[in-house]
């Protein structure tokens, strides 16, 4: 595997940006190495994270090595994935600039069968985000612990957090029914004709996004859609996103390849 730590300038943000990238390496001197575009993983951080947390956190370069899939992890700051009302358009950037950007940068497919997103936490509201609203550009999405219901909050939220969701997405009786509210997304993708993804969520017992995710969970079992939801003891940390990552790489409907075509 190869892992690269990539610095660019986002012309939608105007600000220079990071992600890092697993990419495969072939084995040997298989003469399609050049031509090949590999199956693509967007894994994306929590709400305090930036680029690297996955790899700090996790052994995610080790867990996808045998699967000729590229990572590509990128930084959107505290942004929810969304076009802020402060100005910054991180959905923008994250929907339709940083896709054009990576594949320009690396042998990434653009196939809709061979594209996937994940996340924790607020990563998690930032995948299905991405595969409700751009069902066409992805085959599948995994949430774990993630924020999934946000119209929902608990009374106890403080105040400094409530006003930075606020400058994040604007005032809260306009978010129930926009483009940033994954249960209304989730209603529109249910009704249309169009291709829908796989969607799988998991959530610890013990996490304080528990509830949202039950939400999410029995929303999407009303309307039809084909979310596997799992949950087990745990609360928000990365010893249960650790395990669980390795369990969406095993759901992923990811063509899996020949025994020695990829080295560790």
């Amino acid at each position: 595997m190869a892992l690269i730590h990539c610095d660019y300038f986002s012309e939608v943000l105007g600000l220079s940006c990071s992600m890092s990238v697993i990419l495969p390496q072939a084995e040997g001197e298989r003469t399609d190495a050049h031509d090949r575009r590999h199956p693509t993983l967007w894994l994306l951080h929590g709400l305090s994270d930036d680029h690297t947390i996955w790899q700090r956190r996790t052994s995610i370069e080790r867990y996808v090595a045998p699967l000729g899939l590229a990572v590509v992890m990128p930084a959107v700051h505290r942004s929810f994935y969304t076009d802020t009302t402060f100005g910054y358009r991180y959905w923008t950037y994250i929907s339709e600039e940083l896709p054009v950007l990576a594949r320009s940068f690396f042998p990434l497919s653009d196939a809709r069968a061979d594209n996937f997103v994940a996340g924790q936490s607020m990563g998690g509201y930032g995948a299905f985000k991405l595969a409700l609203r751009q069902p066409d550009r992805f085959a599948a999405a995994a949430s774990l612990s993630g924020a999934l219901d946000m119209a929902t909050r608990p009374e106890e939220t403080e105040e400094e957090y409530l006003e930075e969701l606020r400058h994040v997405f604007g005032e809260f009786d306009a978010f129930p029914g926009s483009e940033n509210d994954l249960m209304h997304l989730a209603g529109k993708l249910a009704a249309s004709d169009g291709p829908k993804p796989k969607l799988y969520a998991w959530c610890g017992s013990d996490d304080f996004l528990h509830q949202q995710n039950v939400n999410f969970r029995d929303h999407a079992r009303r309307l039809g859609l084909d979310l596997v939801y799992e949950e087990g003891p745990g609360d928000h940390q990365w010893a249960c996103w650790d395990r669980q990552i390795q369990r969406v790489l095993e759901w992923l409907p990811l063509e899996r390849p020949e025994d020695g075509s990829f080295r560790e």
